[in-house]
């Protein structure tokens, strides 16, 4: 059905609205976001064939009342709820970001943990799914869903507030590194989907883009919430280039850079050289959005400032300790250096098969790539197949598997044996 995905869309976008007038006004986080989810499917139901109302966000919000009001029904506490929202504002007087972003740090409590209070974030604000969740945590699906089942449950019992919580209190900034680890993730479940016949999904990018931004707006002084935004807008920018006509997969490398959105590059560099008039120690999103600077003003790949992107990703290693880091300085140190000091590198960080990424399809397909830069091509066929035995993402897997052909093509010539 042709109006499928435009419904789709606009269901995304109202989900944290509905989700947030409905807490405000009945404060049960558990019950209220079961019940935005029957009205979402009953919305993705009756749309499609009858038309979207004049009013989707209020067809929405009735929808999921009546759901929470048969979920109550048989509650003690009915009247008194039915009570509260009689006292309640019309839903038209309450502004709809103002309980996106008050969802978005009710999710981020410090009563729950930090992988489960960005978990829940990414279902009740981001709209992923539990296993686009569980593939970003490299968890199990089943696991993933025990942990949000949890953090609900927490909520609920904790009763918590819902609010945004004020710059300087004692839980500010756990819960705002909560914040920017959840959109930071849902940015690239966007640009890079874990899963899926698609590279990206423009709807998930453009969500955290636009949470980001108001963040931002309401902190203007913090340097990695600008940092933040910045690496997303310095990396969207690239993503017109990133696919093929037939929506195959294009390396950095290989891209075509005047496809690339200057527009958004040049407001990304604007925000990261501003963040450092605060006179605050970079953090990992402003270390990150520097590395995405330094490949944005490269003319091209040969263009690039290796050498600063490896000292830029040290510091970022050293910051954050994450393997993932140490997989893509070992891509630097090919560059600046030779391919064989990043193989050791990846030999150190694999440890004899007991690392952090063993298994891991983006660690088989970097040292893949750099043994065909040391040219060994057979054992970068191996590892390219591995890649792509891994990976879940339909264009990663085609590409991986389509340079493995291409090399072995290289080896075995047609006509010859074997």
């Amino acid at each position: 059905m042709t109006g499928q995905p435009c419904v789709e869309d606009l269901l995304r976008s109202l989900a944290p609205q509905v989700l947030g007038l409905l807490v405000r006004r009945l404060g049960d986080f558990d019950a209220c976001e079961d019940a935005v989810q029957e009205a979402m499917i009953a919305a993705a139901r009756h749309w499609p064939e009858h038309g979207v109302p004049e009013s989707p966000r209020g067809w929405l919000l009735r929808t999921a009342t009546r759901r929470y009001t048969d979920q109550v029904r048989s509650e003690t506490a009915r009247r008194q709820r039915e009570e509260r929202v009689a006292r309640e504002p019309a839903a038209a007087g309450i502004p709809a970001a103002d309980d996106c972003l008050a969802v978005l740090f009710m999710c981020c409590r410090p009563e729950l943990t930090p992988a489960s209070a960005i978990a829940l974030t990414l279902r009740a604000v981001g709209g992923l799914t539990t296993a686009q969740i569980a593939a970003a945590y490299l968890v199990p699906e089943a696991t993933m869903a025990q942990r949000i089942s949890r953090a609900k449950q927490r909520l609920k019992t904790s009763a918590v507030r819902f609010d945004v919580p004020v710059p300087g209190s004692p839980d500010w900034p756990g819960r705002l590194r909560s914040v920017l680890r959840v959109l930071y993730l849902l940015f690239n479940e966007g640009y890079t989907a874990s899963a899926g016949t698609t590279l990206h999904r423009a709807d998930l990018s453009g969500e955290a883009v636009r949470l980001a931004r108001q963040v931002h707006r309401i902190l203007p002084d913090e340097g990695e919430v600008a940092g933040l935004l910045a690496l997303m807008l310095l990396t969207e920018a690239r993503r017109p280039a990133r696919t093929g006509p037939h929506g195959e997969l294009v390396p950095l490398a290989e891209q075509d850079r005047t496809l690339w959105d200057r527009r958004l590059v040049r407001e990304g560099t604007a925000l990261l050289i501003g963040t450092f008039a605060h006179g605050q120690r970079p953090g990992e999103y402003r270390l990150q959005a520097a590395v995405a600077a330094v490949h944005d003003r490269a003319a091209h790949t040969r263009d690039t400032d290796w050498r600063q992107i490896l000292g830029l990703y040290e510091l970022l290693e050293q910051v954050t300790g994450s393997p993932l880091v140490t997989l893509n300085r070992a891509v630097a140190l090919a560059m600046a250096d030779t391919p064989a000091a990043a193989l050791a590198l990846l030999d150190r960080l694999d440890d004899g098969g007991r690392g952090p990424l063993t298994g891991h399809h983006r660690a088989h397909a970097v040292r893949a790539h750099l043994l065909e830069m040391a040219g060994e091509p057979e054992a970068a066929v191996h590892h390219y197949r591995l890649a792509a035995a891994l990976t879940a993402s339909t264009p990663e897997q085609r590409y991986l598997t389509a340079r493995a052909a291409a090399l072995n093509r290289r080896l075995r010539p047609t006509g010859t044996a074997g």
